[in-house]
């Protein structure tokens, strides 16, 4: 079975994103996701995106269009910014914490981006970022380059082909390093009901604390599901955040 990658596009429609001379981010993300899904097609896998055109969507709502789609990794492809112009240059990627398969992504991913001629500045966790502390699957977000250096517009504008290439490269070499993590998935369950009604509650206020929970249902129970997770370490990180929360749990495959 081919893997699966939805691929995002940052910003889009009445959000810009970051603006320079006229450069909007929602543009060159957009563009480079069109790309960079081409190449991974052409690697036979399964790519699925969150918009294709200019349009607008909420953080939310791009991390659910992922977990409704059931893929099985998340790419957000932006481009950076700071305050003064020209001061910064190089790219950077985020993820929620410093583990796991998506770490290992994100580094590959920033790796292949400095042979293009970026300065690589590492890899950083940001769990306040809807897009990575909601999807329910491993998920990287790409800052390729800043868009008020001219140095990286340059490069961005002079190397496209080669940055989509690159960016397709570290997700392929992951997938070479890593077959083994989408074989077994693990989830936290936080609790089984015959009600649906209390299902949808303690979904709900789950959500609300930013646990990305999700509803099971099969053999007459509403089960209650926080996550999907390739390795044990990270369902168990998961589960201890959860048992702090004050949740009974328990982990499942």
């Amino acid at each position: 079975m081919p893997y699966s990658i939805m691929l995002d596009a940052g910003h889009g429609g009445i959000n810009p994103g970051a603006v320079y001379n006229g450069r909007q981010e929602k543009d060159d993300a957009l563009n480079l996701v069109l790309a960079v899904g081409e190449i991974l097609q052409n690697n036979g896998i399964d790519v699925e995106y969150t918009r294709t055109t200019d349009v607008y969507q909420t953080p939310f709502e791009k991390a659910q269009i992922a977990n409704e789609a059931g893929v099985d990794f998340f790419v957000s492809i932006h481009r950076n910014s700071f305050p003064e112009d020209n001061v910064v240059s190089g790219v950077e990627s985020l993820v929620y914490d410093l583990s796991g398969v998506k770490l290992e992504m994100a580094e590959n991913i920033n790796a292949q981006l400095e042979t293009v001629g970026f300065v690589n500045l590492g890899v950083k966790a940001r769990p306040n970022l809807i897009v990575l502390r909601r999807t329910q699957m491993p998920a990287v977000l790409v800052e390729a380059g800043f868009i008020n250096s001219d140095i990286d517009n340059q490069l961005f504008d002079a190397n496209f082909d080669a940055i989509a290439q690159a960016i397709a490269n570290g997700i392929l070499e992951t997938l070479v390093e890593f077959p083994e993590t989408l074989e077994t998935r693990y989830s936290v369950q936080v609790g089984a009901f015959r009600n649906q009604n209390y299902a949808r509650n303690l979904q709900e206020e789950l959500m609300e604390m930013d646990f990305p929970a999700r509803i099971e249902r099969g053999e007459g129970f509403s089960r209650v599901r926080v996550g999907q997770f390739r390795t044990l370490d990270e369902a168990t990180r998961m589960e201890q955040r959860l048992k702090r929360a004050g949740y009974q749990t328990v982990i499942v495959t």
